[in-house]
């Protein structure tokens, strides 16, 4: 993957002339490739982290023999704490730097993830997914990083190339079952090395540990941090909320919601879906969802280049008409689609998804430039908010309805909710525009 975002960084990513002389360009050019790089692999790490108990939980269920409120809580505990605390963690990136919070970042988790390997009951296993949750909150960070290197024209693209560290969430379903059959239940050295689902949070901690170590020696310096004044000071907290009263930012918000929590929430409803529905093993089910996380993640490069070439308004509006087709289509009977047909419709929702994301993020840089840690972070945390509730409220449907697909139903709802709102908001200013001009929405 290191060498795919080199060659992705040196062959797409446009450079910058126009600054200084070209040994400073060169320089500016090789500091923001170091960025671009270790946040994005930085993210991937976390973000698989983060989502780990989409596989590991069944093993944990079965061993600490939890019931299915039990069960709930852990997976969806994670999620919560990974989303409460992405504005403040943005608000400290734009004040004392990308380095600083990212390093931060993967050393806070590493406890909590070892940790988990430990735990014997519910209650353990419940504190340890709350701590190691915290990983979520580094996408703000590496928004907030991005933004202060890369100038406005780029940072689409470079914000959907760090976003697709979304595909970390792949990476337990891929390599989990693998891992956990790797090592015998009894362990090695003795036992040192914990065997069995224990030995997959033993690997990330170590994985994170060395991250947070490449992270802080290899990033450039000094620190960029558009939260603090000219004269080193910063900025005062009155000044840096102020973006939080404009409406639009909540807009934004819902749009996130959309496009990141239904994706969050569909990486861990679907395994069950396929296989309570279709009948698939778990080993087929996870392989299908991580095929669906694939274009939901990887797609998010191209969707930061078409949102700098033609704009996010474009952008979004392509992609809410697309989400709402396939969420139509999935919205039939899942017996009448079949299991291909189901998939194949997954793979065009995850496609706008993936593509979404980074359209309703490169509004953020283009409305609050200054800003891009504090409305990012609280974007950031609706959207992951949305990853927490609407597996619950998914649930609640299955019961009330029976069926598992009966979420798809109401994406399609929130998907032309927000197609209106994002048109009546476009309609309305077409008159303004042709007087004073604005950034496109």
């Amino acid at each position: 993957m290191t060498s795919c975002i080199l060659v992705f960084m040196d062959v797409v990513l446009p450079r910058d002339d126009s600054v200084g002389t070209d040994l400073e360009t060169s320089a500016l050019e090789r500091a923001r490739s170091q960025v671009l790089l270790l946040s994005t692999l930085a993210f991937t790490l976390l973000f698989a982290v983060w989502l780990m108990l989409g596989v590991l939980a069944v093993a944990i269920r079965e061993e600490l023999q939890l019931t299915a409120v039990e069960f709930s809580w852990l997976t969806a505990s994670a999620i919560l704490t990974g989303s409460l605390l992405r504005l403040p963690f943005g608000v400290l990136t734009d004040r004392f730097g990308g380095r600083t919070m990212m390093t931060l970042s993967l050393l806070i988790a590493a406890g909590p993830c070892y940790a988990m390997s430990t735990v014997e009951s519910f209650g353990g296993a419940l504190a340890c997914a709350l701590g190691y949750g915290l990983a979520g909150n580094a996408f703000a960070v590496g928004v907030a990083w991005n933004a202060a290197w890369f100038p406005r024209e780029r940072q689409g693209l470079a914000l959907g190339t760090f976003g697709a560290g979304n595909v970390g969430a792949s990476l337990t379903k891929l390599i989990g079952p693998a891992l956990m059959s790797l090592v015998p239940a009894g362990g090695l050295l003795g036992g040192l090395v914990p065997g069995g689902w224990r030995f997959v949070p033993v690997l990330y901690a170590v994985l994170l540990v060395a991250m947070a170590a490449w992270v802080w020696l290899g990033s450039p310096r000094p620190e960029r941090t558009p939260g603090r004044l000219g004269d080193g000071k910063g900025r005062p907290l009155s000044s840096m909320m102020a973006p939080l009263r404009d409406v639009r930012i909540w807009r934004f918000g819902l749009y996130y919601v959309l496009v990141f929590g239904a994706y969050v929430a569909l990486s861990l409803w679907l395994p069950r879906l396929y296989v309570t529905v279709f009948g698939l093993s778990l080993g087929r089910a996870a392989l299908l969802t991580a095929l669906f996380v694939f274009p939901a993640s990887l797609l998010r490069p191209l969707g930061g280049y078409l949102s700098d070439r033609f704009g996010s308004r474009s952008v979004t509006y392509a992609v809410f008409v697309s989400m709402l087709a396939s969420c139509g289509a999935l919205s039939l009977p899942a017996e009448q689609l079949g299991v291909w047909g189901f998939f194949a419709c997954t793979l065009w929702l995850g496609a706008g998804m993936g593509i979404g994301k980074a359209s309703v993020y490169k509004y953020i840089p283009q409305y609050y430039p200054g800003d891009v840690g504090l409305v990012g972070g609280l974007v950031g945390t609706l959207g992951a908010l949305g990853g927490f509730l609407l597996p619950l409220a998914f649930g609640y449907l299955e019961q009330a309805t029976g069926r598992l697909e009966s979420c798809f139903p109401v994406l399609a709802l929130l998907t032309a909710a927000s197609l209106v709102w994002l048109h009546q908001v476009v309609s309305s200013r077409r008159s303004r525009e042709a007087l004073e001009p604005v950034p496109a929405e």
